[in-house]
């Protein structure tokens, strides 16, 4: 009868835990779950890595930007200067001496990555055109750029400064 306690007492405790292959399930779904969150973790860390990167790489690009901005008053003071020697048959020298400024300052600028666009004829785009004036036009279509008072800038593609521009409007919309 000493013998039957300890069998029943053995038997709750069999009944309590579950069985081998239950149990191996259960720790092979365990493994299966602390495997895909440690897969996602890497992959988490690795789109952080990748992004920390990128954006180091856009701060070195762009790290002259604020530079660039202000120069290009400077080449807009130039084309003034130059049209307004031209128109007034100003002397050949100044002008010419005028242009080589200018020049060497667009190539200086284009080794840093600025480029200059000009936006007359093509569609009106606010992300690179800033509209200025709205010019009744029967020439021209719609929200097509007609003249352009400043060029635009792009530094390595992105917008540094957009044309100043004027953007045609059919006679129609005028009345309204």
């Amino acid at each position: 009868m000493a013998d039957e306690p300890r069998e029943s007492a053995h038997d709750d405790a069999a009944a309590a835990e579950p069985a081998p292959d239950a149990r191996v399930q259960d720790l092979e779904r365990q493994l299966g779950e602390q495997k895909d969150r440690m897969l996602r973790a890497m992959a988490e860390a690795d789109n952080v890595r990748r992004r920390a990167q990128r954006d180091a790489e856009d701060r070195v690009r762009y790290a002259n930007e604020a530079l660039l901005r202000e120069l290009i008053p400077v080449l807009d003071n130039l084309d003034r200067a130059l049209a307004s020697a031209r128109a007034a048959g100003g002397a050949d020298s100044v002008v010419s001496g005028v242009e080589l400024i200018q020049r060497e300052l667009l190539r200086v600028l284009e080794r840093a990555g600025v480029a200059r666009y000009s936006a007359v004829g093509q569609p009106f785009d606010p992300t690179r055109h800033e509209a200025i004036a709205r010019v009744v036009s029967v020439d021209a279509a719609p929200d097509t750029v007609v003249s352009e008072t400043a060029p635009g800038y792009l530094l390595h593609g992105r917008v540094l400064r957009p044309a100043m521009v004027a953007v045609a409007a059919a006679p129609d919309e005028d009345a309204a």
